[in-house]
């Protein structure tokens, strides 16, 4: 057991919550407080697959309005499908909104295609984007003029106003060295999905690599999105997380199911304590049960067993 003190965020990303009205969601907020959590996330998509989707920016500006004390993300924000100057604005104004209480995690996506094409974007060039839109963003959000020529975006004498009196963290997502490289040159950390917990540790240490020849420190605030599924036996568990995970993706469960845990809450906090070990300190559970109430309590409980076994 790791016995130094590990500064950990963990909350949930909650499948149903966009389809709740807005009593359920404030119901379903406050039992997320009452359980211990952190944080709720959001996802991000504009038209997936079925045309499903929800605007990760104003989820998040929805939960820091609703609650005073949870924190939110993005994870993640599909950055390349939108013009970085809107984006920054909308940053700016969650920042003013609730200082600190904010993660930008972006990612390219991909899984759909077709949606890169939906929104005139050519998918073989969204690595490339993504870089730019980071530097934009940062720049406007750092304040004053900027000017900006790139392959993708031009600007002059672009401002944002105001700007955050904290600095908005960009965790930057993928799977692909790529993205992890892209991670140590100009993010704040590494958001990874879909790996297993030796796989984290290699990737951390690629964006440690990355940041060194960049002339950068290594950035830590690592995050990882785990979809799970909780119940009283595994079976159960797994059904929920299956179905879920299947009528979202279009694929079967199978193909994601090493990756992604199902059983009681005590099988989850094992499941994650080696990432938390080498270094992931932002843990979004997108959990599946019987009900968005179980999901929380679950939650808080995958929580406070994780804490225990790190600290």
């Amino acid at each position: 057991m790791n016995t130094a003190r590990v500064d950990l965020s963990v909350g949930c990303l909650l499948p149903r919550l966009p389809r709740l009205d807005s009593l359920q969601r404030k119901r379903v907020l406050g039992l997320a407080e009452e359980a211990g959590l952190d944080h709720v996330a959001v996802g991000d998509h504009v038209s997936f697959h079925t045309g499903a989707g929800f605007d990760g920016l104003l989820g998040a500006a929805g939960i820091l309005a609703a609650s005073d004390r949870l924190s939110t993300n993005t994870g993640i924000y599909l950055l390349p499908l939108r013009h970085p100057v809107p984006v920054a604005r909308q940053l700016a104004d969650i920042a003013v909104l609730a200082p600190g209480r904010f993660v930008f995690g972006v990612g390219v996506g991909g899984e759909d295609r077709n949606e890169y094409a939906l929104c005139g974007v050519d998918p073989s060039t969204r690595g490339r984007r993504m870089e730019e839109a980071i530097q934009i963003v940062r720049s406007l959000l750092a304040g004053g003029l900027v000017d900006f020529e790139g392959e993708h975006f031009r600007l002059q004498r672009a401002q944002i106003t105001p700007t955050p009196v904290q600095p908005v963290p960009v965790v930057i997502g993928g799977r692909s060295d790529a993205a992890i490289a892209r991670a140590g040159r100009v993010g704040d950390g590494w958001w990874g999905l879909w790996v297993s917990a030796e796989r984290y540790r290699m990737s951390l240490d690629l964006m440690a690599e990355s940041a060194s020849n960049a002339g950068r420190g290594v950035p830590d605030l690592n995050a990882l999105n785990i979809w799970c599924g909780v119940g009283d036996t595994r079976d159960q568990a797994r059904g929920h997380v299956a179905s879920a995970m299947q009528a979202f993706y279009g694929m079967p469960y199978e193909r994601f199911e090493k990756w992604s845990p199902a059983g009681r809450s005590e099988e989850i906090a094992t499941f994650l304590t080696p990432f938390v070990e080498y270094g992931c300190r932002l843990v979004n559970l997108i959990i599946n049960g019987k009900s968005a109430e179980h999901e929380v309590e679950a939650a808080g409980e995958i929580r406070s067993l994780l804490l225990g076994s790190v600290s």
